[in-house]
């Protein structure tokens, strides 16, 4: 953890502006700068295969009679790769050419969340609004909306061989999200719920409201909803003895059972490595510096010539945390893919590494509506405080003193949008008067809000003091990750520190942004803010609806308790916040698509004229840098938690060649 401390620009801003170099600018400024994420029926790009856009065909489609595997599973004493296979492979598209196998691939550990990322039941294509089969072929939604069945394909395994069945989607569901020691708060999608095998390979999850939106769910969030039954139930009350269980855990150095498997399931400990995975590449050893994962000789996907996938033998993920290392690692290319951790203004360092070969800059879009988006904690246990940001005109004020075009000059090369934080320019709930509304940079005019409000400098120093004339001082913690978060923040508190409001910056790790978030300690925070698609925005409207109390919120904790507990705990909100609860309730379980999109709507209406947080910078280029060895990634696309990242571009595809491995072969 970093101490608190008072962070301020190093230079004033019309400096700042001049440090630039001008080549770099200028590389920066000649990227593609393409609209197609702006169309109306979601992102499109032609240089994309159209089968991302398509379900996947099957090998019996594609007339695929015979298959092969990577040389290096030769001699492994494995069924033939026939019956590895499920009983129809189905047939991943790579980008222009197929691979070659062979190599390991070296990554960090947070990139693992796109390299080479999950297998859900279902997935979502490139445009961001379309989903396709997956693990199931198929699925239906009841007439009600209450039901949602899914058929597996026949034939899947897990990286053990065990079969892959309806048993293995019922144990999370029921056994874990509907456990009380596991889950103390169920998520509000799973309220009501439960999950129903009909055989082997089909189930259906059943709801006491309609929930057509659930399918979503399984197709951004799919893989948290499937685990290994036959592995998992070996560390499960309900699967084994009290006095077995309590030694298993405690042996394995764990205090619950909750705890071990949850964190087996993220891949965070060493025992991680003994779980079965539907991925591409499976963990087979992991220490506190460095996780190697093996290819999956189960994985049941295949290439247009019949040959199992994935191309990459072998990853190993190292944990670097340091971002100047981590940022000079990728330049040099030490990093065969590296892009979660890397930010806008890196791009110009990048681009020079990109001189000498071997390295490759994609400059992809973020989906995020604002890289950043600063949350005042309303359920603040400070009554003064709490008055003042439930006062719409203080929340104005500090919202039109952001310069948010000088902000993206400074930091995005003028190639984000300035905006505050709403839906997609994709989703149908956009509207452009949302992204704009208190987001013009009007300093008197927010100086003059505040004075209306009562907050003047009362002993000369700068700084305006509460009406009584005590200090007013708020502090913001964060973590600086993922976004330019430092940057923007340090830009932010000197806007607001010329109309007179004096913030102090606060450095946390994600542990204590964890704990204080929750627990509603922080005065303010900051994330970034994503689930703004039409995948996640009508499921999660969390930063217009206090609906989840979250680690990366700490905006309304209380009233989101409330309305997750039916008032057991929390704090009663306010009538409008109530009232947006219900909106997006509605939202969540409406059949009709109409009322759908005017719940939406009025929800990011009612968000524009109260401005709930503030949004910066957002649409902003996000660099993917990869080696000159690693093949098959897309030159644009989409970078984002709503998306799953890398997982509409088909990660299993991409394959490492140095120039010295067999030709590639055309499809």
């Amino acid at each position: 953890m970093v101490e608190p401390e008072r962070r301020t620009l190093a230079a004033p801003i019309a400096a700042r502006k001049r440090l630039a170099l001008p080549a770099l600018w200028l590389a920066v400024l000649a990227l593609p700068c393409s609209g197609a994420e702006n169309a109306p029926g979601g992102y499109r790009n032609p240089d994309w295969p159209q089968a991302w856009f398509e379900p996947m065909k099957t090998a019996s489609e594609l007339g695929i009679t015979t298959f092969s595997q990577s040389p290096v599973l030769d001699g492994k004493g494995l069924p033939p790769v026939a019956e590895r296979l499920p009983d129809d492979p189905v047939v991943a598209t790579p980008l222009a050419k197929n691979g070659v196998y062979g190599g390991t691939a070296n990554i960090t550990f947070t990139e693992w969340l796109t390299f080479p990322n999950v297998e859900p039941p279902l997935s979502i294509s490139a445009d961001m609004r379309t989903f396709l089969p997956n693990l199931a072929e198929r699925w239906e939604i009841s007439e009600d909306g209450r039901a949602v069945t899914l058929w597996l394909r026949a034939g899947i395994k897990w990286s053990d061989g065990v079969p892959l069945s309806s048993d293995d989607f019922l144990f999370v569901f029921n056994d874990l999200f509907l456990n009380k020691e596991y889950a103390p708060v169920t998520d509000r999608n799973m309220v009501g719920g439960r999950a129903v095998k009909i055989d082997e390979l089909t189930f259906r999850y059943e709801f006491a409201q309609p929930h057509p939106l659930f399918v979503n769910l399984l197709a951004q969030y799919g893989n948290f909803l499937v685990a290994p039954k036959h592995y998992y139930r070996n560390f499960h009350p309900a699967f084994v003895p009290h006095e077995v269980l309590r030694e298993r855990i405690s042996e394995a150095g764990f205090t619950s059972w909750m705890q071990y498997i949850g964190e087996c399931r993220r891949g965070r400990i060493e025992q991680s490595a003994e779980a079965p995975t539907l991925d591409a590449h499976r963990m087979v050893s992991r220490t506190p510096r460095l996780i190697r994962y093996e290819r999956n000789p189960y994985y049941f996907k295949i290439d247009p010539q019949g040959r199992q996938l994935p191309y990459i033998d072998a990853v190993e993920s190292l944990d670097v945390t340091n971002k100047q290392l981590l940022t000079a690692m990728a330049s040099t290319g030490q990093l065969d893919f590296s892009s979660y951790e890397m930010r806008t203004q890196d791009i110009p360092l990048l681009k020079l590494g990109e001189r000498t070969g071997a390295i490759k800059v994609h400059v992809w879009k973020r989906l995020h509506s604002s890289d950043v988006v600063i949350q005042p904690n309303f359920n603040y246990d400070d009554e003064r405080l709490r008055r003042l940001y439930w006062d719409v005109r203080f929340r104005r004020a500090l919202s039109i003193a952001i310069n948010r075009q000088e902000m993206n000059e400074i930091i995005y090369f003028g190639r984000g949008t300035p905006r505050q934080v709403t839906a997609h320019p994709t989703s149908v709930f956009y509207k452009p008067e949302f992204a704009d509304a208190y987001a013009e940079y009007a300093p008197d005019r927010a100086r003059a809000m505040l004075a209306e409000v009562g907050l003047h400098d009362v002993n000369g120093d700068g700084l305006r003091e509460y009406p009584d004339g005590s200090p007013l001082t708020i502090t913001l913690e964060f973590i600086d990750w993922e976004t330019p978060k430092a940057i923007t923040l340090e830009l932010v508190a000197s806007y607001w520190r010329d109309i007179g409001i004096d913030l102090r910056l606060k450095v946390v790790d994600s542990n204590l942004q964890s704990a204080r978030a929750q627990a509603g300690e922080m005065q303010m925070t900051a994330w970034h803010a994503d689930r703004v698609t039409d995948i996640l925005l009508p499921l999660q409207p969390d930063w217009w609806v206090p609906r989840r109390a979250g680690w990366d919120m700490a905006m309304w904790n209380l009233w989101a308790r409330w309305h997750q507990t039916d008032g057991e705990l929390g704090e009663e909100p306010p009538p409008i916040m109530k009232q947006l609860q219900g909106w997006a309730e509605e939202m969540r379980t409406t059949m009709d698509p109409a009322r759908r999109l005017t719940l939406g709507r009025q929800i990011l209406a009612t968000h524009a004229e109260n401005v709930w947080n503030f949004g910066t910078v957002g649409l902003a280029p996000h660099p993917v840098v990869v080696t000159s060895r690693l093949h098959g990634v897309p030159a644009t696309g989409v970078w984002g938690w709503d998306i799953r990242w890398t997982m509409a571009s088909q990660p299993s595809t991409w394959y490492l060649d140095d120039g010295s491995a067999s030709q590639q072969i055309d499809l």
